[in-house]
């Protein structure tokens, strides 16, 4: 299978959703006083023509960019790190040319408390099996400089698909982490409904690389929607899509508490039944005990994205606040601010293009106007635009297009003193 090459599923699902019907949502008129943020300005990227897939991590002050460069058929992934001046000058990670491209499911690159970089990208299983791959992970404790051999966090051993990784700071160090593992499925994706289930499943690498068991999260979750983790001060949560029996795919969470992951908790009850893996997931945010998710959904055909808020931790969220405004694809990520409230993005279909939007929605509902950031590719290639903070600066990349004439951009915008309170 070529790097190039995307999923056939992914591509079906998020087609269906660029057509959605449209409906104008009112505005909840925002408090008056001082923007949130200035007006995001482009920010010089480091990645070269042709770049894809961003990504943007952060840990305290530390945000790193990373990308996919692809030479001919080879794929390298590439990451940068945001400095005052700038971004800094781009590193490799890993290259191959027997790589898992695709839109949806990306690698990434991530800065520990100790200093430690991890990275994890995809890699077609030896087998040759359609769509069957295996995460690789690989760390680096001299900036980037040298990297340690790929190892590979599941151990089943099957020629099916494993992904969609999110990564986390383990409770005392190392790299926590949550995947799609499909060890349970026939490798055939939707076509073959009386297959096992896609299954959620961790496990965690201690400071001096020791792998722990791995642990199952949830055994029938959405077999192609991106996961989401974060770390709030009683331990890491994940946010994914599940899937009930009667192909209900709601977002539900999960914590860390103990050494163990609690049962799965909805978040809310959209009652969205869909036959099919729509790939559009969750995104996560949190700042001590407080916790935001933002999500998407199509019930009744219509493109919607929202937010709902937490104040412990995960164990429960408040009713959701819509956050499009007027029908959205979805895409959507998330980001807390210092007085609670949040900056929220998606894409929204506005003819004869997306847009990729952000707005500031605080808890009890009342949202900013939103701000077009990009205008974006719609089809089921154009990929998940990224947001992150880097104290006073929020900080965004999105990619301009899958046809490898352009590249991954990125902008930043300053936060008002009324967000960092």
């Amino acid at each position: 299978m070529s790097p190039m090459s995307t999923s056939r599923r992914a591509a079906a699902a998020i087609g269906v959703f660029a057509v959605a019907v449209l409906v104008v949502y009112a505005v909840a008129r925002p408090r008056p006083g001082r923007e949130w943020m200035t007006p995001p300005a482009r920010v010089q990227t480091p990645a070269a023509p042709g770049s894809t897939e961003p990504q943007l991590t952060a840990q305290g002050d530390h945000v790193l960019l990373s990308w996919i460069a692809t030479t001919d058929e080879r794929a390298m992934l590439m990451f940068a790190e945001r400095t005052n001046a700038g971004w800094s000058q781009p590193r490799a990670v890993a290259s191959g040319d027997d790589w898992f491209v695709n839109s949806a499911d990306v690698p990434s690159v991530m800065r520990l408390a100790d200093g430690t970089l991890a990275a994890q990208w995809l890699q077609n299983s030896a087998s040759g099996a359609d769509e069957a791959y295996d995460l690789r992970l690989s760390f680096s404790h001299d900036a980037g400089v040298t990297w340690s051999p790929p190892a590979t966090p599941h151990h089943d051993g099957a020629p099916v698909q494993h992904g969609f990784a999110s990564l986390f700071e383990a409770a005392g160090g190392g790299l926590g982490l949550v995947w799609l593992d499909g060890r349970l499925t026939s490798g055939e994706g939707h076509s073959d409904r009386e297959a096992g289930a896609m299954t959620l499943r961790a496990s965690v690498f201690a400071p001096d690389g020791t792998q722990a068991p791995e642990l199952l999260i949830d055994e029938r979750v959405c077999d192609c929607c991106p996961t989401a983790t974060a770390v709030t001060a009683d331990g890491a949560i994940v946010a994914y899509r599940d899937r009930s029996e009667n192909e209900t795919r709601d977002i539900s969470v999960s914590r860390l508490v103990d050494g163990r992951w609690t049962a799965p908790a909805t978040v809310h009850d959209d009652g969205w039944q869909i036959n099919a893996c729509p790939v559009n997931g969750p995104a996560l945010s949190a700042r001590g005990r407080d916790v935001a998710v933002a999500w998407f959904h199509a019930k009744e055909e219509e493109g919607r994205a929202f937010v709902a808020f937490s104040r412990d931790s995960g164990r429960s969220f408040g009713a959701p606040i819509r956050i499009d405004d007027a029908g959205a694809l979805g895409r959507v990520d998330v980001e807390l601010l210092d007085d609670g409230s949040a900056a929220v993005s998606w894409v929204e279909f506005v003819k004869p293009r997306a847009q990729f939007r952000v707005r500031r929605v605080t808890p009890s509902g009342v949202r900013s106007a939103s701000v077009m950031l990009a205008a974006v590719a719609s089809g089921p290639t154009s990929g998940y635009p990224r947001m992150a903070r880097r104290g006073a600066e929020l900080l965004f990349a999105w990619d301009d297009g899958p046809d490898g004439s352009t590249s991954v951009q990125t902008a930043a915008a300053q936060l008002s003193g009324s967000s960092l309170h």
